[in-house]
């Protein structure tokens, strides 16, 4: 399983939702999509914006455990 730590990353950054969302070109509400792990799948231009902007890796993001 894919597990997304987008909302940790934010949080431990400072950065807002709304002001992200609007730096890597998405709107609110599929930022949060992703942020709240309610996707099955995310673009590898979204995660390359997502990395740029919050100056991390993938892996930073992106965790896989055993399901």
């Amino acid at each position: 399983m894919i597990i997304l730590n987008l909302d940790k990353l934010m949080k431990e950054r400072g950065v807002k939702l709304k002001d992200l969302a609007a730096k890597i070109g998405l709107t609110d509400a599929n930022l949060s999509n992703i942020k709240t792990g309610k996707i099955s799948a995310i673009r590898f231009s979204t995660l390359n914006a997502l990395c740029k902007e919050l100056d991390c890796q993938p892996a930073d993001i992106l965790q896989y455990t055993e399901d």
